[in-house]
């Protein structure tokens, strides 16, 4: 089932949401944060007493939709702003043809999933393809890879590895464009095809699957899944809006691999938390 088109219980878990802390306190574990507009981000990890993950996310204060850089903010900002990724305000970097402040901000407690870090981009002009993205966003990518592993990957650049078809996620397929498919500090994405903003609509939130040939050896593996969303979508939004991911035939490597996410309004902390969650067990083939 595509992950981009299908809502699944968004009204009862909102319901199950309200009136409780959100994420859980006492099994919560929270990164460092980091500065973003006019408020704060932090990525966190929640699993239960028994060891079972339950949440990977990414905290943002509302403010954080406010005061944002303008992509020429980012251009002219030199040497002494938005020079670190691993830092407080992040780096401005060129992605995708465009002006983008990037963050690598790692999760806590990463022993139970594959997931290592949070990549937070804020892109002011948005970015191709399509033209429908070129709107101001945010690209929230949870990572599987470790950060120095993700922070060698240059790119615009073709594949130079195969990508088996067993590992592409049900009713995904890779960019049109061979030339252009790996991208810097991210990695090969792979989107829905059946998507709004892919068949004349407007976009507002789409999931990505990203993939990257690791060790080298001439296969690639799934290594990020990624809510792409728009800050117009964010500023408007309430309620929880959650999604099924889409799952691949098998995965490379065996392992705890998450089935739905979800955008939640946290309202009593005027904040919105955008998670990866309902991990299941995978066989992989190795």
């Amino acid at each position: 089932m595509a992950a981009t088109g299908t809502v699944i219980g968004a009204s009862g878990l909102a319901s199950a949401d309200a009136g409780n802390t959100f994420p859980p306190n006492g099994i919560t574990e929270w990164g460092t944060p980091v500065s973003l507009g006019n408020g704060e981000v932090r990525a966190f990890t929640t699993v239960t007493p028994s060891g079972r993950p339950k949440y990977h996310g990414m905290f943002m204060e509302r403010a954080a939709l406010e005061g944002l850089p303008s992509a020429v903010e980012l251009e002219q900002s030199g040497t002494d702003n938005y020079t670190d990724k691993y830092g407080p305000t992040g780096e401005s970097v060129i992605i995708h043809h465009k002006w983008s402040q990037e963050f690598f901000m790692p999760f806590p407690e990463v022993s139970t999933t594959p997931f290592t870090f949070l990549g937070l981009h804020w892109n002011p002009d948005g970015h191709p393809p399509p033209n429908a993205w070129e709107v101001p966003h945010f690209d929230i990518h949870f990572h599987m890879l470790p950060a120095n592993t993700v922070d060698a990957i240059t790119g615009p650049a073709a594949p130079t590895y195969d990508l088996p078809s067993r590992y592409i996620p049900e009713g995904y397929a890779r960019g049109p464009v061979v030339d252009e498919r790996v991208i810097t500090d991210m990695g090969e994405h792979m989107v829905d095809p059946t998507v709004p903003e892919m068949t004349g609509g407007e976009f507002a939130s789409t999931l990505i699957w990203g993939a990257y040939d690791p060790d080298g050896d001439g296969t690639a593996e799934l290594t990020f899944v990624e809510p792409m969303i728009t800050r117009e979508y964010l500023r408007k939004h309430s309620d929880t809006d959650r999604r099924r991911i889409s799952q691949p035939e098998t995965y490379a490597r065996a392992g705890t691999y998450p089935t739905a996410y979800a955008v939640r309004d946290v309202p009593d902390q005027d904040a919105i938390a955008v998670t990866i969650e309902d991990f299941e067990e995978f066989s992989g083939d190795e």
